[in-house]
């Protein structure tokens, strides 16, 4: 008998990665609060649910990547969420990059009603998702993640069990943080570049080989050279990201002014509107001000 597998989130990544699953699984259940979103995927097969709690009950394995905590929380544990409806022995995995507080907390509830939690946040933004080759860092019990992980497979290439329940966010905040700095760098290197007369694209070419390659500078600095600041991740929710690291970071006592620096940055563009564009367009707001 075939797993079921439910599916909660259907946004630029959620879409992408259940449709991984579709393909090799026919017993789908879905859900997101608008119901045209998953429109692609029920057109696949995918079985519509009219709520978190409906598709928990029908489902052995449950995933859900959401926007924010808040989210999370109502997703999981809310008088409609997973946990109501959830059956004992189902393993439910939050994809969503969110608090490793609230991770421990849906991980407590849960196996107080038999349920196993994962908390694994992603990276490798819409083209990962797209493209089945995002990393995937994962926390909780080690049979949990052993079980899902077949399906972890279907998605990503970078698969990873860093310990316990919260210890897939906290390593999804550490990558957050580097990505954060990195960011200044590429829009600082892009914007030498425009302004020294330079091809932006060919500079990529050569300092995307050496010592400075990265994801980001080949991949959204590509983006930014021919100004597009579509969201393959929104800036809204990057900026969340950011202020989880820094409240974790505060809590255990350590100063990231690196960290608190591009986050400022981030704000700035939320301020001017900027809240629904892809992280390349941190651009936009330092070429602003530079009078670019």
């Amino acid at each position: 008998m075939e797993t079921a597998v439910g599916w909660i989130g259907t946004g630029v990544m959620g879409k992408s990665m259940c449709s991984h699953i579709l393909k090799q699984n026919d017993t789908v259940f879905v859900y997101n609060r608008t119901r045209s979103k998953a429109a692609p995927l029920e057109e696949m097969g995918a079985r519509w649910c009219a709520s978190p709690k409906e598709l928990a009950a029908k489902s052995d394995l449950i995933f859900a990547i959401v926007g924010f905590p808040k989210d999370v929380e109502d997703v999981f544990l809310g008088k409609d969420g997973v946990l109501q409806g959830a059956k004992s022995g189902a393993v439910i995995v939050d994809m969503t990059t969110s608090e490793p507080q609230l991770a421990e907390k849906i991980y407590r509830q849960a196996k107080a009603k038999g349920v196993s939690a994962i908390d694994a946040p992603v990276s490798g933004g819409d083209v990962g998702a797209r493209d089945g080759k995002l990393a995937i860092m994962a926390g909780g019990d080690p049979d949990a993640v052993d079980r899902v992980m077949p399906l972890f497979r279907l998605m990503g290439e970078n698969i990873a069990h860093m310990g316990g329940p919260g210890a897939g966010q906290h390593t999804k905040m550490c990558n957050q943080i580097l990505i954060a700095s990195t960011m200044i760098g590429v829009v600082e290197s892009l914007l030498y570049a425009v302004k020294a007369g330079l091809d932006a694209d060919g500079v990529i070419d050569v300092i995307g080989k050496g010592a400075a390659a990265s994801w980001s500078i080949n991949n959204l600095g590509r983006r930014i050279a021919s100004s597009d600041f579509d969201p393959g991740f929104f800036i809204k929710h990057f900026v969340k990201d950011m202020g989880i690291a820094l409240a974790e970071a505060k809590r255990m006592n350590l100063s990231l002014p690196g960290l608190a620096l591009v986050h400022q940055f981030y704000v700035s563009a939320i301020a001017l509107g900027m809240e629904d564009l892809g992280t390349q367009g941190l651009y936009k707001v330092l070429s602003g001000m530079n009078g670019s």
